[in-house]
């Protein structure tokens, strides 16, 4: 009886010292909201979607669309709004971050067709812009 006790003496040390650990609960549903829509903003430079990508299953599920106002982004996560400004021409148009790009060294955003021409660089297929996250 005395070496049963003796062997179980560290288990029930081990469960006493974890039972005081302290573990911080996950934040608020509103917190998390708040610290992933801080502002972000990164200029470079913005591609947009081939004709062949029309109808095609984006990174979140949905099908693309060249006549919505859509876009892919490497990292910001998927619904995320951003304003996208051409820096030579001023032009603005806002965008939802639905798919994963592009995949070319220096871009920072794939535009859908629409949203190209709302910024006027359908000519060109490349422009320096600036994105920023919306509220």
């Amino acid at each position: 009886m005395r070496l049963r006790t003796w062997l179980l003496a560290p288990f029930a040390l081990t469960l006493l010292i974890s039972g005081c650990a302290h573990f911080a609960p996950p934040p608020a549903k509103s917190e998390a909201a708040a610290s992933s829509k801080s502002r972000f903003s990164q200029q470079g430079k913005a591609s947009f979607y081939a004709h062949k990508h029309h109808g095609r299953r984006t990174a979140n599920g949905e099908r693309h669309d060249q006549h919505a106002m859509v876009a892919a982004h490497p990292s910001l996560p998927f619904g995320t709004r951003v304003r996208v400004t051409n820096l030579q021409n001023q032009k603005q148009v806002i965008v939802r971050i639905n798919d994963r790009g592009p995949f070319v060294r220096g871009r920072i955003i794939d535009l859908s067709r629409a949203a190209a021409e709302g910024v006027g660089m359908i000519d060109k297929g490349i422009a320096r812009v600036r994105i920023e996250t919306l509220e």
